[in-house]
């Protein structure tokens, strides 16, 4: 009986680290990693592109500034078009 205790409690931990967040926003484990890959590779490529900036002010002038607002703007219509938008958070990742 404990073994099974242990497994059920294995079970939902394993359901709310990788299935839960990505079944409230209606998706998939794996379209929500390649999602979050995605997004995750954009922002350190503007963050890089920022600290190029800072040394020579002249490169990259408005590059994370863009990135950061298509990202928000992306992640704004899929809120919009999730069957509930309620229930989505501000942000997502």
């Amino acid at each position: 009986m404990a073994t099974d205790e242990r497994v059920g409690r294995q079970t939902g931990m394993a359901d709310r680290l990788f299935r839960e967040h990505p079944r409230s926003l209606g998706m998939s484990w794996a379209s929500h990693g390649a999602g979050a890959v995605k997004i995750g590779t954009e922002l350190i490529g503007a963050g890089c592109a920022a600290m190029i900036h800072a040394v020579v002010p002249g490169l990259f002038t408005d590059t994370a500034g863009k990135t950061v607002a298509r990202i928000y703007d992306h992640i704004q219509a899929r809120k919009a078009g999730a069957a509930n938008p309620d229930s989505w958070p501000d942000y997502e990742i």
